[in-house]
């Protein structure tokens, strides 16, 4: 007899992008984080142990992470293997050869997966101005990207953005020295990049999600795989270990449709 366990977008997507880590990898994240340092512990305790993670914005190094927290920047994340200066943060980001991991997000996330932490609108009068990028722009050196949001709607995913502070993979000849972004996961769906042209590509509809939905929610058109799958649900030992790590329920709120 099977039994269904209720769970949260969050706490849904959390474990998407933990077991998107493996053993011995090195992974890092920017200031709004709660979802990738959630992933990270996960991943630690389960699938990939000996994964390192730094929490960008404290400089904490394999921080404990309990309980979880809404920001890199939070002085409780000190509580940490090590902890390093935000110039070594820097220098470490630009490093491709050591960063295996860069979980990125932004205001406008495109179909080549460019993030936008900048000008939303024109450069001179935006409408909206977000945070800057700090060490975003690194995104290109790193193994790979998997980039999230806890919002899907038009606003957010859109054909191109408006300025690039994390750069996806390019529209014209040439590459990246790393491996480009490998995976988006947000509140509806997780979506990949077709190799051949680095366009989004529909990878799976989170449980009740409809392609209508998503479609009406996307500002572009993702490319469509031959058989859609569904996301597989946190198991009862994801679920566990997320709620012995966040029993204030960062992860059962603030993801919306």
């Amino acid at each position: 007899m099977s039994v269904t366990v209720e769970y949260s977008t969050g706490e849904l997507m959390a474990a998407v992008m933990a077991r998107q880590l493996r053993p011995g990898e090195v992974a890092i994240m920017g200031a709004v984080s709660a979802l990738p340092q959630a992933a990270c512990r996960l991943a630690q305790l389960t699938t990939a142990p000996g994964l390192w993670f730094i929490a960008g914005g404290s400089g904490a190094v394999n921080p404990h992470l309990e309980p979880l927290v809404a920001s890199s920047c939070d002085e409780r994340l000190l509580n940490a293997d090590a902890v390093m200066t935000l110039p070594d943060v820097i220098l470490v980001e630009g490093r491709g050869d050591l960063i295996d991991v860069f979980f990125a997000g932004g205001l406008q996330i495109d179909i080549r997966g460019n993030c936008n932490l900048g000008p939303v609108g024109s450069w001179s009068h935006p409408t909206l101005r977000g945070p800057g990028g700090v060490g975003l722009p690194f995104v290109a050196r790193a193994g790979r990207v998997v980039i999230y949001s806890m919002s899907h709607d038009r606003r957010t995913f859109v054909e191109h953005v408006d300025f690039v502070s994390g750069p996806g993979f390019p529209a014209g000849p040439g590459g990246l020295p790393g491996g480009g972004p490998s995976l988006m996961v947000t509140p509806l769906c997780t979506m990949d990049f077709d190799p051949g042209t680095h366009l989004a590509r529909l990878a799976t509809l989170h449980p009740g999600v409809t392609l209508d939905q998503v479609q009406e929610a996307t500002g572009f058109a993702p490319i469509l795989p031959v058989k859609l799958e569904t996301t597989p649900a946190p198991t009862p030992e994801e679920l566990s270990i997320l709620r012995r790590l966040d029993p204030a329920g960062l992860l059962r709120s603030g993801a919306s449709r």
